[in-house]
């Protein structure tokens, strides 16, 4: 008798226990423990337009619905302080994980070192184009490589053109009689010997002479002919100045036409480095004011002068060319290198703040201001002068407020999200569900809402044309929330019918 009560006992225990499992296991998900965050709703993770009031699949495209909460995962680390809407509470030990640093806001005097790029370029004043003055072919080239730096009268080339002969024989013709005719330096002739010719023969001598220049026969060979008396074989393709050759257009045997560009050198003595700078920055520069730029591979600096402020706009930067002169000896800037360029700008006194803690839309400008207890509040701001790293404060902000001033776009980003996920501003959900045939789909109460054909989905009916994403069959428009599914259903029309043969349709 014993044996059966015992076994009776504890057989009722066991359906007590497993009952007791079952009450648990049952318990929904939206009924929280003590202390247990409260579900607001569960979305989409693929379509977050898409909200439902239970856990569940999503119908597009079967993925397990994402709960939202209402309070932060951690409710031990959120502030005790109430947190207003748009704020961010981010407890200490997540800010350092993130990056997120403050800093204080502070008056800055007026004066400040603006560094900027710069690229070094040719003075256009120091460019030469060695041309052809008439038709002929590339005998030689010597050493003519682009980049190769180049003295002053160093043969390049050799060339062979038909008309220097008879012009040559003409210019030896009118000197005879003239030893040390001296073409001079930088185009100057001089005659050793006053009297030696009439005004007639002078002039004969420099129209030859001018027309050997023009015909590219350069003053050394001039020369050379007038005291060897002899026709030259080749004329000879010299460089014009010392520099370096920027392009090169010849090869051996080449035929070329009048007026042919054979090389492009640049004289490097003196250069221009050219900035990017802001239109409200183009005020505090004026044209004389020293800077200094430096060689980042090197370190080396040197001293330029600001020599004009372009006024033509860059389209897509949207700022001016500051041109600054620089000498340069030993040919340390070479063309398109970049340097970095440290100018000076005197600006009034003001309330600054680093410039990455401002967020700049366009319409407004914010930065995140701390409220203590690991809470960063957004406040719009006007701003004046940007200098640097640092940019003005005109309003909305006092002197010694902590602003966000790393990790800015984080916060921002979270704050957005706070807000568009809070209950008071959400319309009301609206149930989501698998169709099922023969039932009448729900109809959104927005009537710009429409319903997606293939996924079921609520979509909104401008975008869906805006994005070319409908169809139309049988005299009926069907809207899709992406081509995928407007391709499903290209595919599988009927299927689709069968499952909502109405309320997709416009």
């Amino acid at each position: 008798m014993k044996r059966t009560l015992s076994a009776v006992l504890i057989v009722l225990l066991m359906i007590l226990s497993y009952a007791a499992g079952r009450r648990h296991r049952a318990r929904p998900a939206t009924i929280a423990d003590s202390g247990a965050r409260q579900v607001l709703y569960w979305v989409d993770p693929m379509h977050p337009d898409y909200r439902s009031d239970h856990p569940g699949v999503a119908p597009d495209c079967g993925m397990q619905l994402e709960p939202v909460y209402a309070e932060p995962i951690n409710s031990a680390a959120a502030p005790a302080v109430p947190i207003p809407p748009g704020s961010v509470g981010i407890d200490p030990e997540k800010q350092q994980l993130f990056g997120i640093r403050v800093a204080v806001a502070e008056r800055n005097s007026g004066s400040q070192k603006l560094r900027v790029l710069g690229r070094v370029v040719p003075e256009d004043t120091r460019t030469y184009r060695v041309t052809s003055g008439s038709e002929g072919f590339i005998r030689e080239t010597y050493n003519d490589s682009v980049g190769e730096l180049v003295r002053k009268d160093q043969k390049l080339a050799t060339s062979y053109l038909g008309e220097t002969l008879a012009v040559a024989s003409g210019f030896l013709a009118a000197t005879a009689g003239t030893p040390g005719y001296n073409a001079g330096k930088d185009g100057n002739r001089t005659l050793p010997y006053p009297g030696a010719l009439s005004k007639t023969g002078l002039s004969s001598v420099q129209g030859y002479t001018d027309r050997l220049r023009n015909l590219g026969i350069s003053d050394a060979q001039i020369n050379q002919m007038n005291e060897s008396r002899q026709l030259p074989e080749t004329v000879d393709i010299v460089a014009p100045a010392e520099g370096i050759i920027l392009s090169r257009n010849v090869s051996p045997g080449q035929h070329f036409d009048r007026s042919m560009e054979f090389y492009r050198i640049a004289d490097l003595a003196k250069v221009w480095i050219v900035a990017d700078v802001f239109g409200t920055e183009v005020q505090s520069f004026r044209p004389g004011m020293a800077a200094r730029v430096t060689l980042s591979d090197s370190g080396k600096t040197f001293t330029a002068r600001i020599s004009n402020v372009l006024p033509q706009v860059d389209p897509s930067t949207r700022t001016l060319k500051l041109r600054l002169e620089a000498d340069n000896p030993d040919l340390a800037l070479r063309p398109d290198m970049f340097v970095d360029v440290e100018l000076p700008v005197s600006v009034h006194a003001g309330l600054t703040v680093p410039l990455d803690a401002l967020i700049d839309s366009g319409r407004e400008q914010r930065v995140f201001v701390e409220q203590g207890s690991g809470v960063f509040a957004p406040r719009q701001v006007h701003v004046g002068w940007r200098s640097g790293d640092r940019v003005e404060i005109l309003d909305g902000l006092s002197e010694g407020e902590r602003v966000v001033a790393a990790g800015t776009f984080l916060v921002d980003s979270e704050s957005r999200l706070k807000s568009v996920s809070s209950p008071a501003k959400q319309p009301p959900l609206q149930e989501k569900a698998v169709p099922h045939p023969n039932t009448q789909p729900k109809i959104a109460r927005n009537s710009g809402k429409v319903k997606d054909a293939a996924c079921g989905m609520m979509i909104d009916k401008a975008k869906a044309i805006a994005s070319a994403n409908t169809l139309t069959r049988d005299g009926v428009t069907y809207y899709f929330c992406s081509e995928s599914c407007k391709r499903k259903f290209s595919a599988q029309p009927q299927h689709y019918l069968a499952l909502a043969p109405s309320g997709h349709q416009s």
